[in-house]
């Protein structure tokens, strides 16, 4: 039986989990466009950009309809933060018009905002996957969603975790990962941000040896999800390559544009009615 491969309608939602890293190296500069920006400004407008593709996405001649599932978590300091509205869990995708601000966008036209930059404090990546993977179990248990697109997790990150160590990340990762409904198992793409000169990027990587020798860089490649074998196409495209082999949700090092591009394909590469 072939996965990954549900039509995704009101009665046959997916969902999206966002965890985004607000901790204080957040602060630091990074080329967004052609303008430096902080990691905390390029992730907000990021982030916002995939929910406004995804409210695209949604939109019919009747209005916006129930077809994604999303929360943001965000992660920073001692606790993890609720991104939109001081909303916990999972917020219907009809719902995200009603909370937007708008603002002017880069590039002349107005981009809703949901998320705001922040940066302060350590990094409780450990938390952040535990309630992932607890907000997913819940999701994938729902009777309506066991035949669903299987939930998508970003994790978007520029640092390591302050609340636990190589082990503890890879088994947190796996026990998110094995959540399922029966059109697969749960998707987590792990994205570096980093402003690391002098290193090539590395979008959605075929072998850990492409990592080289960054130790985190190479436990994000461990801890995400071998991607489907029908997003390789796409992937095969955005790596200039020809298709073949398979391939690891994660990015290292990648510019903005590349990160845009890598969320894209996780988000929507789906087949939508």
């Amino acid at each position: 039986m072939t996965q990954y491969a549900s039509t995704i309608t009101s009665q046959n939602r997916t969902a999206f989990v966002i965890l985004l890293d607000r901790s204080g190296s957040m602060a630091e500069p990074i080329s967004f466009n052609g303008q430096r920006l902080t990691k905390a400004e390029a992730l907000a407008e990021i982030t916002n950009r995939l929910i406004f593709e995804l409210l695209c996405r949604a939109r019919r001649s009747d209005g916006v309809r129930n077809y994604f599932d999303v929360a943001l978590i965000g992660y920073a300091g001692d606790a993890l933060q609720p991104i939109v509205g001081n909303r916990k869990g999972f917020i219907p995708i009809t719902e995200f018009e009603s909370l937007t601000q708008i603002k002017p966008a880069r590039g002349g036209f107005a981009l809703p905002q949901w998320v705001s930059p922040a940066a302060e404090g350590s990094t409780p990546m450990f938390e952040a996957l535990l309630e992932a993977s607890e907000m997913v179990e819940e999701w994938c248990a729902r009777p309506e969603n066991a035949h669903s697109y299987p939930p998508t997790i970003f994790n978007i990150t520029d640092g390591e975790a302050s609340d636990g160590d190589h082990a503890d990340i890879a088994e947190i990762s796996d026990r998110l990962r094995s959540c399922s409904t029966t059109d697969g198992n749960a998707l987590l793409i792990n994205i570096h941000l980093t402003s690391t000169a002098g290193e090539r990027s590395v979008i959605f990587p075929r072998s850990i040896d492409e990592l080289e020798h960054n130790y985190y860089a190479r436990l994000l490649y461990e801890c995400a999800s071998e991607m489907p074998s029908n997003y390789s196409s796409a992937i095969a495209s955005l790596r200039g390559e020809a298709a073949g082999g398979r391939y690891r949700g994660m990015c290292f090092n990648a510019s903005a544009a590349e990160v845009v591009a890598m969320m894209n394909i996780g988000s929507i590469s789906l087949n939508v009615m």
